[in-house]
């Protein structure tokens, strides 16, 4: 499996507060990240997987959104989050 425990911890540890910090909007994204750039490579070998695309495309709409909750109530903590994923050019 591509999403072991470990690595959720890593990400949690490092964008969120804590590892235990799942509830975190950052931690969020970064996990949403994490998992859109892993179905991409795979769609990317797999074009017709249909199923996965879709998969795809909601928790781009996901990360979206949080990100939108985000920018509007923090927009500092909206910026270094962009900053430290590279989600934006």
């Amino acid at each position: 499996m591509y999403l072991t425990t470990e690595k959720k911890k890593e990400l949690f540890e490092k964008f969120g507060e804590s590892e235990k910090d799942t509830g975190s909007i950052e931690g969020q994204i970064a996990l949403f990240t994490y998992r859109i750039a892993h179905l991409t490579e795979h769609l990317k070998i797999n074009k017709k997987d249909y199923h996965t695309q879709r998969s795809l495309l909601k928790l781009v709409g996901k990360r979206r959104r949080l990100l939108d909750y985000l920018k509007s109530n923090d927009i500092e903590r909206y910026r270094s989050i962009i900053k430290s994923l590279k989600l934006r050019k």
